[in-house]
C-alpha cells in the first residue's frame, strides 16, 4: 500500500487548545444542570431572553423554522449522510466515524442528561440540555476539526476555524430554539457545551483506536518479504 498515514482527527496543533475547552464546558453543563434540576420555570436570563426573541408572529419565525428542521430527525440525517457521503468519497473512514460518533454521542449525552436533569418546558417536555442545539454544534465541531486535518492548518488559524464554528451553529440552533418557545436559552447553552466536551473527546478515542489498529498492521507489513 502507499500514501501516508491518514491526519489526526484531533491535531496536536489543537489538542492544548481544545482539552481546557472541553473540559471548561463539561463544567459549565454540570452547573447548570444542578442550578436547574427538576425545575420548570425560566430563569431571570431565561425570561429576559425568550422576552426579546420568542413571539409567534415574528417576521423571522420561518427562519427558525427551517434552523429548527437541521436538528429534527429528517434534517440530521440529511446532513449526517452527506457528510457521510463526502468521507467516502475522500476515502477517509476515519472522519466518518468521527462524523458518526461525534454527533451521535453528543445527542445520547442530552437525551441521558434531561432525565438526570429533569427540567421541564411547556406542560412537562424535557429541555436540558437542548438536543437539536448539541447536535448542530457537533456537526459543526466535528467539519471544522476535519477541515483543519486535511487541509493542515496551522495552531492559530486551526483554533479560529474550530472555535468559530461551534459558537456559530449553536448560536444559530439556540436562537431558533428559543424564538419557536421550545428551550429556555440556558437549555441551548448547555447543549452547545455539550457538544464542546464531548467532540473532543471522540475524536481522541478514535483516533486511540485508529492507532492502536494501525500498529499491528505496520508490524504485520514489515515482517512479510515477499
Amino acid at each position: 500500500m502507499t500514501g501516508g498515514p491518514a491526519p489526526a482527527l484531533l491535531p496536536p496543533s489543537l489538542r492544548g487548545w481544545l482539552a481546557p475547552v472541553a473540559a471548561l464546558a463539561a463544567l459549565v453543563l454540570l452547573v447548570l444542570g444542578i442550578r436547574y434540576a427538576d425545575d420548570g420555570d425560566p430563569g431571570t436570563v431565561d425570561a429576559r431572553i425568550s422576552a426579546a426573541v420568542y413571539g409567534p408572529g415574528s417576521p423571522w419565525r420561518h427562519v427558525a423554522t427551517a434552523t429548527d428542521f437541521l436538528g429534527e430527525p429528517a434534517g440530521a440525517v440529511l446532513l449526517v449522510g452527506a457528510a457521510l457521503t463526502g468521507c467516502l468519497l475522500l476515502r477517509s473512514p476515519r472522519a466518518a466515524v468521527l462524523v458518526l460518533a461525534g454527533t451521535g454521542a453528543s445527542v445520547a449525552t442530552t437525551t441521558l442528561l434531561k432525565r438526570v436533569v429533569g427540567r421541564t418546558i411547556n406542560g412537562g417536555h424535557l429541555s436540558y440540555p437542548s438536543g437539536h442545539t448539541a447536535f448542530l454544534t457537533a456537526f459543526a465541531l466535528v467539519l471544522a476539526l476535519l477541515a483543519a486535518g486535511r487541509l493542515g492548518l496551522g495552531r492559530t488559524t486551526g483554533v479560529l476555524v474550530v472555535l468559530g464554528a461551534a459558537p456559530a451553529a449553536g448560536a444559530a440552533m439556540g436562537w431558533a430554539q428559543v424564538a419557536l418557545g421550545a428551550h429556555y436559552a440556558t437549555d441551548a447553552l448547555g447543549g452547545w457545551c455539550t457538544a464542546l466536551a464531548v467532540v473532543p473527546a471522540v475524536a481522541w478515542l478514535v483516533d486511540r483506536a485508529a492507532g492502536r489498529t494501525a500498529a499491528p498492521m505496520a508490524d504485520a507489513g514489515h515482517r512479510y518479504r515477499p
